[in-house]
């Protein structure tokens, strides 16, 4: 009984994945096609709803050597803007939540519940008020209105919270009397026994990042400094859509974050699991 449990679950766990991958391959396989083959096989269930009749690299070709969109650009501006943020996040949530979990001071619950009271308000209400703030910097149209306020990340101080609340106070004690100081202590215990946790916030962080569209549509005029999704973005217009450069700039855009999280997929899911789940 134990064993069809198990063979009920493995099952269930294929199919789940199956359905998850076939969007996936099918965006890849269309990529690979031309543009009259695209949605001949669409309709009908046979293997060449997978597999290209005519195999072609022309849509990958039109958009990385693009004169029009200089889509090599915009995946260095994505990076720029992702990785800035996502150090930037990991540095000031990790101090953060290192004073959160353990150091005293006075109000600290009050202060840390007033702050957890941000993660409720969702981020469209906050669009004209950054967008404004902005303005007044004179950062729009800017790396800087991409980067700054992202920086700070309420859900990423929270998890490393619940992940540092967990380190033993003896170990931080004993370091102390060793003449540590609080810093010293932070960089050489806390930092490296957080190191899953903070692989897990910095893979969200930067992924959030990468595929962000609404706010560097909002604040970004100039083409050279855009971001990846809205570029993509931008083989859709009133003229029509062009499917096979969009699946050819999807394909593109998504191949490093899976060879991303290919890599650091065990401390992610190790992070997730000793922290995250926490209460």
């Amino acid at each position: 009984m134990r064993q069809m449990g198990f063979a009920l679950k493995y099952i269930m766990m294929t199919l789940i994945a199956i359905v998850c991958i076939i969007p996936i391959v099918w965006m890849v396989a269309g990529s690979l096609r031309p543009y009259e083959e695209l949605f001949q096989y669409s309709s009908s269930l046979n293997w060449h709803m997978f597999v290209p009749v005519k195999f072609t690299w022309e849509n990958y070709k039109n958009v990385i050597f693009s004169d029009t969109n200089p889509f090599l650009r915009y995946i260095w501006n994505t990076v720029i803007v992702a990785g800035s943020v996502t150090v930037i996040v990991l540095v000031v949530s990790a101090l953060a939540a290192f004073a959160f979990a353990k150091l005293r001071f006075r109000g600290k619950s009050i202060v840390f519940a007033l702050f957890m009271s941000a993660m409720v308000i969702p981020g469209e209400v906050t669009l004209v008020p950054n967008y404004l703030l902005m303005n007044n910097f004179g950062w729009v149209n800017s790396y800087a209105s991409l980067i700054v306020p992202s920086s700070l990340s309420v859900f990423g101080i929270f998890l490393l919270r619940q992940f540092f609340a967990d380190i033993p106070n003896e170990i931080m004690e004993a370091a102390k009397i060793d003449g540590a100081s609080v810093m010293r202590v932070f960089i050489r215990i806390v930092v490296p026994a957080a190191v899953p946790a903070l692989i897990t916030l910095g893979l969200m962080t930067f992924l959030g990042n990468w595929d962000s569209y609404l706010w560097p549509l909002i604040v970004i005029n100039d083409e050279k400094k855009q971001m990846l999704q809205v570029a993509i973005a931008s083989f859709s217009s009133l003229a029509g859509t062009d499917w096979s450069k969009i699946l050819a700039a999807s394909t593109i855009a998504t191949a490093p974050i899976l060879i991303l999280f290919l890599f650091l997929q065990r401390y992610y899911i190790q992070g997730i699991t000793m922290s995250g789940v926490k209460g």
